[in-house]
């Protein structure tokens, strides 16, 4: 299922980019929008990762610097028979996490500083047994190519609406303020169909993770805390991220995208609560 998801998403890019290059500049347009796409496939199957990591400023991160996040993984890992995630840390003191990669031999977890701080070690393992679960799920392929290619259409969209407002493309002459309009009204849809894409993926796959985490550690109890703990301080210190990568994290980080928040790519925390407990909260 992930594979057939994987090419979806992936064929789609091509037609989307087909359809704007058509758009805006005819057979020549096509012909460069297909190059695009074979490029941009590429770089979200091998490197959309990275990508992620790079936008959150995520640094590679020791045994030494982080004890507690080894030694938990190792025995998840161990427990589970997974290969052993690299380990990053993200400087900022909004708590959060995600994992990424293209399949469970080249994952990463990523933490935020303030999520060391705030959660006790039985809190990050019910965490980090969340993550796990992406990557055992094979979630994490899917979820890394849909924040490549949810960027790719908001970055394509916003080209083509200010080439188009500024005379920049368009077909015949008395073609070109239609072409705009067309342009200006790709600007406002590309952005919803990304966000569109990310929730097809990723209320389920949350809600699935958990599932596994908690059965991995035996605790839902400590990851329903966790969960409550972030989306707690998420309210006085919130994460800032961008609307394209913010399905990949355990509790949505803030956006500045009015699609974005206005469709989220997480199920409510109650409901995560009351799923992995039974009832409405962790201290009930």
């Amino acid at each position: 299922m992930q594979i057939f998801k994987t090419a979806f998403l992936m064929t789609a890019l091509t037609i989307l980019l087909m359809l704007i290059g058509n758009w805006l500049g005819g057979e020549a347009g096509i012909v460069i929008a297909l190059a695009f796409a074979v490029v941009m496939n590429f770089s979200a199957y091998f490197f959309s990762d990275k990508i992620a990591l790079k936008t959150y400023n995520a640094q590679p991160a020791t045994r030494a610097e982080l004890p507690n996040v080894y030694r938990i993984l190792e025995g998840l890992t161990g427990r589970e028979n997974l290969p052993m995630p690299k380990v990053y840390v993200i400087p900022t003191d909004s708590p959060n996490a995600f994992a990424t990669g293209r399949n469970p031999q080249h994952a990463s977890v990523a933490v935020t500083r303030g999520i060391l701080t705030l959660l006790t070690d039985e809190e990050l393992e019910g965490v980090l047994s969340h993550e796990l679960g992406h990557v055992r799920n094979r979630d994490i392929l899917i979820s890394s190519i849909a924040a490549t290619l949810a960027g790719a259409i908001m970055l394509i969209a916003r080209m083509a609406g200010w080439a188009a407002l500024f005379g920049g493309y368009g077909g015949r002459d008395n073609d070109r303020e239609g072409g705009a309009l067309g342009a200006i009204a790709l600007m406002i849809v590309a952005p919803l169909a990304a966000t569109m894409i990310q929730l097809a993926i990723s209320r389920s796959r949350e809600y699935a993770a958990d599932a596994s985490g908690a059965h991995w550690t035996g605790n839902p109890q400590a990851l329903a805390r966790a969960l409550e703990k972030l989306d707690a301080y998420a309210r006085q210190r919130p994460m800032l991220g961008t609307p394209a990568t913010a399905h990949l994290f355990i509790i949505a980080p803030r956006t500045r995208s009015l699609f974005a928040n206005l469709f989220s790519t997480h199920p409510p925390i109650p409901a995560r609560v009351h799923r992995l407990l039974g009832r409405d909260s962790s201290q009930g």
